[in-house]
């Protein structure tokens, strides 16, 4: 694979249909989308693939992984936490949710205690093997940073970001003095220019205000998750809490397909409750068959139809959370199906968003201008024919390819 997008061959996406009803031709160049055309009306020198009956959206992104203990759920004891074995399983998970659709990753890697830096090291050498396929962004969790043991976990997490760590994150719930571990995590990123990224299950009302106190203003930008100890609380103090939380303008990173290691509790915060206050709301997916959740999936498509069918929200706004609000909130550029946008693209075979959320089987997604990745489902029935001609049935085979190649 060409180490530069600018190496690679101008590519057509035909016949796409758009979330707005309209179906497109789709001209990208280099990591770049160029011209966005009525279906039929553009040309190309490179390849062409045929995407009727797909729906094309701008691609996920996994706000909340935790790449150091994926896969990890079936070991039969202790996971290892040697780099080189860390680095095959999160290089394995990162590729699985890039067939997911997800083109971009933040990956919370816990740092100090007997680990040390052995499991960032190993999520940061992934990053190597990745380059190309997917973005990979490492997140530095520390435990303590308070007290007599916190300097230990301070010294860690100033080794953390010199090592690479993008993203400086915390545990607050798990410090005995949890304020004083965000103001440690805070005052490191802002002598770094880093965002933040905690864990919190933000059911203590009193310390979730003192959190988003002490995260205000920071910028490049703070996540706070998976709060879902948010829903617990009467509904006055959560609304409170919300109005707080957009005023700091601090995103709130929930995790609909499980927990994972970092948080307690399990569940969605009130998501309806925080969009309507003005909070950003991105969803991530946790843990990934690791021990917090052996049949975590790592989908970000699920996450989004968990939203809507548990929690309410409309199609367009569950995907947003995977999406716009999850690249917004990973300061990533945004992404629309328009000339001079990244083509950073996900199609899903599907005639619309609530289906194509419903039933993600077909995926293709697309990374700085290539497919990186196809995911392909057939569905067939025995002596269906008769039946589906009769009943004006849709069938669903072997899509046929386009003149010039499909999927």
């Amino acid at each position: 694979m060409p180490e530069s997008p600018s190496d690679a061959p101008a590519l057509l996406l035909s016949g796409a249909r758009l979330d707005d009803g309209r179906t497109v031709d789709v001209r990208i160049g280099g990591p770049r989308i160029e011209a966005v055309g009525a279906a039929g009306s553009l040309t190309t020198r490179g390849t062409r693939l045929d995407l009727r009956g797909y729906l094309l959206l701008p691609a996920p992104a996994e706000t909340h992984a935790h790449a150091d203990t994926a896969l990890t759920g079936a070991a039969g004891g202790p996971p290892s936490h040697r780099p080189e074995d860390i680095r095959h399983r999160a290089t394995e998970a990162a590729l699985l949710q890039l067939s997911h659709g997800a083109t971009a990753l933040r990956a919370h890697v816990r740092v100090g205690d007997v680990r040390g830096l052995g499991p960032l090291e190993g999520v940061l050498a992934a990053r190597g093997s990745l380059r190309g396929l997917t973005e990979l962004t490492a997140v530095a969790v520390p435990r303590l940073l308070t007290g007599a043991a916190g300097a230990d976990g301070l010294a860690v997490l100033r080794d953390a970001v010199e090592a690479g760590a993008g993203v400086i994150g915390g545990s607050p719930d798990l410090d005995p003095d949890p304020v004083g571990h965000a103001e440690a995590v805070l005052d490191l990123a802002t002598a770094h220019g880093l965002p933040v990224d905690l864990h919190t299950d933000g059911d203590d009302p009193f310390l979730l205000d003192r959190l988003t106190a002490v995260a205000a203003g920071h910028r490049p930008g703070v996540c706070l998750g998976p709060c879902a100890g948010l829903s617990r609380l009467p509904d006055d103090v959560a609304a409170r809490a919300a109005d707080r939380l957009a005023a700091a303008a601090v995103t709130v990173v929930c995790l609909p397909q499980g927990g994972c290691s970092g948080a307690r509790l399990r569940g969605a915060p009130p998501v309806r409750l925080l969009r309507a206050a003005g909070v950003r709301v991105a969803a991530g997916s946790g843990a990934l068959r690791d021990l917090s959740n052996p049949v975590g999936r790592g989908d970000p498509l699920e996450a989004a139809y968990l939203l809507a069918s548990r929690e309410g929200l409309a199609p367009v706004h569950a995907y947003d959370a995977v999406s716009t609000a999850a690249r917004a909130a990973m300061g990533l550029p945004d992404v629309r199906v328009e000339a001079g946008f990244p083509a950073e693209l996900l199609a899903v075979r599907g005639d619309g968003l609530a289906g194509a959320l419903s039933l993600a089987y077909s995926r293709i997604v697309v990374h700085r201008g290539r497919v990186v990745a196809r995911t392909s489902a057939v569905r067939e029935y025995r002596d269906s024919g008769a039946a589906a001609a009769t009943l004006g049935l849709p069938r669903q085979g072997r899509p046929r390819p386009g003149p010039d190649g499909g999927p």
